[in-house]
C-alpha cells in the first residue's frame, strides 16, 4: 500500500493547528482576552523567530533556547518566554498605536515584532551580538520596519534615547530599576518581572504625574536579565 507523501499544504495546515492550539489552550486560559493580541499572535509567525534546532518547539509551554549551548542560553538568560507569558505580558503594557516603545533583552525579536505590530516606534536593546544580528533578520523576514534593534545594555543610563510611553523588561530583574522609570511619559507603563527565585512577580507601573501607581497581577519565574543591581546575599 502506498501512503500519500505529505504535502506543503498538509504542512501549513499542520503548523496552523499548532499555532491555534497555542492560542486556545494556553494563552486564552491564562486570562488573555484582548482581541487584539490574540489577533496579534495569530498573524505574526513565532516558528520564524527561533532557531533552527528547536523550531518544533515554537507552539510548545516552554522556554525556548537562543543558543546552541542550551546550559550556556540558560546562564545568560538567553531564553524566548513561553507564548502564554510573553502574550500576558503585551496584554498588561496596554499598546497603543501611537506608542513610543523600549524592550530591553531582544532576544530573538519576537517580542519587539508584536510590539512593533502595535506602536508606533520601538527601540530593543540585545547584549548578545548573534542575538542582535539574528533579530534584525527576523524582523526583516517578517516586513517590520518600525523597530531599530541595537547592541546595548538596557542597565545603563538612557535618558538620552527617552522618554518613552511604554518600557517592556523581556526577563527578570531583582529590584524595579528606578532609572527606567524616570523614562516614562505622563501615564506611560512599565511591565517587569521583578524578584527572585522562589518568588518573582510581574509589576506593572503606571506614571501618574510625579507618582507612580504599581500593581502586580501575577507571578512567574523568568531567565534574568544581566548587569541589572542584585542584593547582596550577606545579612548581618
Amino acid at each position: 500500500m502506498n501512503l500519500p507523501l505529505n504535502t506543503s499544504a498538509d504542512t501549513t495546515n499542520l503548523v496552523e493547528q499548532a499555532r491555534y492550539n497555542m492560542i486556545e489552550q494556553q494563552i486564552r486560559p491564562w486570562r488573555v482576552l484582548d482581541d487584539e493580541v490574540l489577533d496579534l499572535l495569530a498573524q505574526v509567525r513565532r516558528e520564524e523567530f527561533v532557531p533552527e534546532p528547536y523550531r518544533s518547539m515554537a507552539f510548545m509551554d516552554i522556554e525556548i533556547p537562543l543558543n546552541a549551548s542550551v546550559e550556556e542560553a540558560e546562564r545568560t538568560g538567553q531564553l524566548m518566554l513561553a507564548p502564554r507569558v510573553e502574550a500576558r505580558m503585551l496584554q498588561d503594557a496596554e499598546v497603543k498605536a501611537s506608542d513610543r516603545v523600549l524592550e530591553i533583552g531582544t532576544g530573538s525579536g519576537f517580542m519587539a515584532a508584536l510590539l512593533g505590530r502595535s506602536a508606533a516606534q520601538v527601540l530593543t536593546l540585545e547584549l548578545n551580538a548573534d542575538l542582535v544580528d539574528f533579530a534584525k533578520d527576523n524582523l526583516r523576514n517578517a516586513g517590520i520596519s518600525n523597530v531599530e534593534v541595537r547592541m546595548g545594555d538596557g542597565a545603563r543610563d538612557l535618558s538620552a534615547d527617552g522618554p518613552f510611553d511604554v518600557i517592556m523588561l523581556s526577563g527578570s530583574v531583582a529590584e524595579l530599576p528606578q532609572s527606567l522609570l524616570s523614562l516614562l511619559t505622563e501615564g506611560g507603563r512599565l511591565v517587569a518581572v521583578v524578584g527572585s527565585e522562589p518568588v518573582m512577580r510581574t509589576t506593572v507601573v503606571r506614571r501618574r504625574g510625579s507618582s507612580f501607581d504599581v500593581t502586580h497581577p501575577w507571578d512567574l519565574i523568568a531567565p534574568r536579565l544581566l548587569n541589572f543591581p542584585e542584593p547582596s546575599p550577606f545579612k548581618f
